[in-house]
């Protein structure tokens, strides 16, 4: 039986390393941030830092989402209307 203990014991203390370097578990809940833009507000939902969805809503109109149109950064479509793309341009840059 002390044996059996003694086993049991270090098998405990050599797992317990392993669970100090587990990494943090990957969260479904998306991260918002939500900001005023004249006269609109705008939700940004991210998931680990990546932008995937912003959702629009006017003072006046109905809200609308813009999605990721293929994965790149800043190519993103209206949910309603997938064929209208949304420029991303840089005019000017300081």
């Amino acid at each position: 039986m002390g044996t059996l203990n003694r086993l049991l014991l270090v098998g405990l203390l050599a797992c317990v390393p392993l669970a100090s370097h587990a990494e943090d578990p990957v969260s479904a809940d998306p991260d918002v941030t939500i900001r005023q833009d004249g006269d609109r507000t705008i939700q940004e939902y991210r998931v680990n830092g990546f932008l995937y969805a912003i959702k629009v809503t006017p003072k006046n109109g109905k809200p609308y989402f813009l999605v990721r149109a293929d994965g790149s950064d800043g190519n993103f479509i209206r949910s309603d209307d997938p064929d209208m793309l949304i420029p991303s341009w840089e005019i000017f840059s300081w």
